[in-house]
Order: C-alpha cells, then structure tokens, then sequence
C-alpha cells in the first residue's frame, strides 16, 4: 500500500460525532462481564494516576501553578491508560449519551453501561488502595505523601457541595472533551496528546473527578487517625460529584455536539 495514500488527518468534528455514536452503540452492547473487567482496569488506571500525582505533588517548592501544572501532567497517565490500553470509564462513558439522545440505543441500555461501568470503576479503585497501603506508597518522602494525600482528601470533602458540583461539571466537560479528541486521533501518539492538556487542565483547576475521589477519598480514609476526611463528608463529595459529572459530560459535551451534528437524523458532515 502506498503511504501516500493513508489518511493521518484527524477526523473532522462531525466524523467524531458519527463515530462517538457508533462506540456509544457498541458501548451499550458489551457483555457484563467484558465491561466489568474493563471497568475494573478503568478504575486501577485512574487509582495509578491518582497516586503518581500525589507523588509528584508533594514537596515541590516550584510554587502552587508549577506543582499544580506537573500534578495534572502526571495524572494524565490514567486516562491514558484507559483511552490506550482499553478500558471503560464511567466518566468517559457518559459520551455513550450521544447514541441514546439518536435513539440508537434505549435508556435502560445507556443506564446499564453507566452502572457496570461505575461499579466496576469503584472495584478498581477501591483494590489500588489496598494495594497503594500494602506497598506503604504513604510512607515515601519520610510520610510527605502520606500528608499529601490527608490535605487533599480533607480539602476534597470540606468543600460546599455547590461548589464540588461546580467542579463535577466542568472536570467531566474536559475528560469527555480529552476523549473526545482522542476518538478523532488516528495513531497512538495522537491519542496521548489529545489527552494531555484537558487533563492537565481540569487537575491544575481543582476541578472534581468522582472515580479518581474513588481513590483519592478512601485511601486518606485509611491513613487518617485523626478524623480529618470523615464518612458522611465523603460520601456526599462523591455523590455530588458524581452527578456533576454527569451533566458535564451528557448535557454539555455528548448533548451539545448531538444538536450540532447529529440531531435529525443529520449524517454529522
């Protein structure tokens, strides 16, 4: 085959719209134990992000933009993961909206996926903090990110729940946008630097993921000795972000490109 001749063009928007209905069919159709698995692996993915970050973070002395900059670089490598080697995101799995918004697939199929996908996502995480506590991941830097990860917990769920809303929304409004671009990438290399800056971008904002609070949330759980992150607090941290992040990623991402590209029967040209 003559090189000339492959296309390496990213796909044009209405082509990812059209392709983003056609994963979200194929999303909705995966047997259960196929989209647990890669749920679960979803979740382990998001959790290894989630801890290089609280390495990365801790002891700097670069100042709050720089840390929070190289944070968000470091996070990256979940979704990467996930977009890459394979796996379902509940978050990411929000897009799968834009095939129920076409009536290619029913709400009890789209609400099937979000489930397994979410639960599956929890199993993982909570496993990467049984493991991240057996490898002592804490204790690194003489206990540094062990604090590290007290302080954000802590900050996590004392925020209003107005505010972690807020946050829920747009953090999923540039995941599903991340994996948005990443859908209208043709090679590997394509894929990781379409992830890389809305990533970047949602950790350095402080914006609220509910499966990396997955992590996040129950491993300062197990450190804390001091009732810094307590349950109630954190149990609705997760609750309301998590529907923040449904909005974000359905309304304002899978929606709004539904009514520009593909509403009506449109082709997505």
């Amino acid at each position: 085959m003559n090189t000339a001749d492959v296309d390496v063009d990213a796909h044009a928007p209405g082509e990812i719209a059209r392709l983003a209905e056609r994963v979200g069919i194929a999303k909705a159709s995966t047997n259960t134990l196929t989209l647990l698995v890669l749920a679960l692996l979803a979740g382990a993915f998001i959790s290894l992000g989630a801890m290089f970050y609280l390495v990365v973070t801790t002891n700097t002395g670069l100042g709050f933009g720089v840390t929070r900059l190289l944070g968000g670089l470091s996070f990256c490598l979940g979704l990467i993961l996930v977009i890459v080697a394979g796996a379902e995101l509940f978050t990411g799995n929000n897009l799968v909206a834009i095939a129920w918004a076409s009536r290619r697939i029913s709400t009890a199929a789209l609400l099937r996926n979000w489930t397994l996908s979410y639960l599956g996502n929890v199993v993982g995480c909570l496993g990467t903090v049984l493991l991240a506590r057996g490898a002592n991941i804490a204790a690194l830097n003489d206990g540094a990110v062990g604090a590290t990860a007290l302080r954000l917990a802590s900050a996590k769920t004392a925020l209003p729940l107005g505010e972690a809303f807020a946050r829920g929304v747009l953090c999923n409004v540039l995941v599903c946008l991340a994996v948005w671009l990443a859908m209208g990438a043709r090679s590997v290399t394509d894929k990781i630097l379409a992830v890389i800056f809305p990533v970047s971008a949602f950790v350095a904002l402080g914006f609220e993921h509910s499966i990396a609070n997955w992590f996040f949330l129950p491993y300062a759980m197990l450190l804390d000795r001091q009732g810094a992150v307590p349950l109630d607090a954190a149990a609705l941290n997760l609750l309301v972000v998590t529907a923040g992040n449904i909005v974000g990623g359905t309304l304002l991402v899978a929606g709004v490109y539904w009514l520009a590209y593909l509403r009506g029967g449109q082709n997505g040209e």
